[in-house]
């Protein structure tokens, strides 16, 4: 039989049955290493995931982990995660019981070892060649496959950080299906962290790719500088971001997309946290920065547009027709934390 835990609120995890996946909401514990901030980590992190880097080094490991009782699925379909719902009708993961699902190891693309939690092994699964009606009655009884974005929030911090984990990884190996030196098809060794060349002139190896990105809240006394891309929905204002380029340093990143965004200069660039971003596939490196100018004067057409917006106008920003960046973002815990300083 296959169990579902109650609310993670609830002192001790608890088990009831719950239709045919396995979904543990477990409290906050030791099992978490958020002795590793001194601060409320972000979403999709700090899973307490062992990733069991030798497993990856073994031969025969998918063979072995599908057959033992514990080992666990984790669906991907074309960047969307397997969701369903508690016993209490909350959403979390679907986790699929390898045992009982073998066939979907068949059809998946791409299979990747992601680690172990509590010495249950998790193994990723990419089965986006399917097409929607295949996926449709293989799913059926077990969930629906959604955009995490749109429930990464209300999940247990384990399944939103494996999710997000799985989703990246994906990503990466649909993008490097063929060798960036001499173009011939590369395969999948290592667990799914790696890809070789198999031209045996070549076989240049090459390893998921995670992108730098500075993003950062920039102050002037009580007034933070946020700004909006055309393509978000209208009112929603967020903090100044870009990526990290070759030869650059993260102050460095910070300085030049505020200026290049606003044409504002900063100075005491702080390091706040960082947070994985697999959509598609970047860190994110939180900072605050203070200004040293306040001129806003936008030199490309990347931001629609960016003003300066004081303590009270963003404690009341929606009354104002605006909103703030989604809540599983590190933007809306750099504004958040900035404002709490005055409180």
């Amino acid at each position: 039989m296959v169990w579902a835990a109650i609310k993670p609120s609830h002192p001790k995890s608890r088990w009831v049955p719950v239709r045919l996946i396995w979904c543990k909401l477990a409290p906050m514990s030791d099992s978490y290493p958020l002795h590793l901030i001194a601060k409320r980590p972000n979403y999709y992190g700090f899973s307490g995931l062992d990733r069991s880097a030798h497993i990856r080094e073994e031969e025969g490991w998918l063979e072995r982990l599908i057959l033992e009782p514990e080992t666990r699925l984790v669906p991907v379909w074309r960047s969307r995660s397997l969701i369903t719902d508690d016993a209490m009708g909350e959403p979390c993961a679907a986790l699929l019981p390898a045992v009982d699902h073998q066939v979907l190891v068949e059809h998946a693309e791409f299979v990747v070892f992601l680690g172990e939690k509590g010495g249950i092994s998790h193994i990723g699964l990419d089965l986006s060649p399917l097409d929607e009606h295949h996926v449709h009655d293989l799913f059926a009884d077990h969930g629906m496959f959604t955009d995490l974005r749109q429930i990464g929030p209300v999940l247990e911090r384990f399944e939103g950080s494996i999710l997000a984990y799985v989703r990246g990884l994906m990503y990466w190996h649909q993008r490097h299906r063929f060798c960036g030196v001499c173009g011939t098809e590369t395969i999948s060794t290592k667990g799914g962290h790696q890809r070789n060349c198999a031209n045996p002139d070549c076989r240049a190896p090459t390893f998921p790719r995670t992108d730098p990105a500075v993003i950062m809240l920039v102050h002037d006394g009580d007034r933070a500088l946020l700004g909006r891309q055309k393509v978000w929905k209208p009112g929603m204002y967020s903090t100044l971001a870009g990526f990290v380029e070759p030869g650059e340093t993260l102050e460095e990143a910070v300085a030049r997309e505020v200026w290049e965004e606003t044409n504002v200069h900063v100075e005491d660039v702080r390091y706040h946290s960082s947070q994985p971003w697999p959509f598609p596939a970047s860190v994110m490196l939180g900072f605050h920065a203070k200004a040293r100018t306040t001129d806003i004067n936008r030199n490309d057409e990347e931001v629609e547009d960016a003003q300066w917006f004081t303590l009270d106008e963003l404690k009341n920003f929606e009354r104002l027709g605006n909103s703030l960046p989604r809540p599983d973002s590190i933007a809306r815990r750099l504004i958040e934390d900035w404002m709490a300083e005055f409180e």
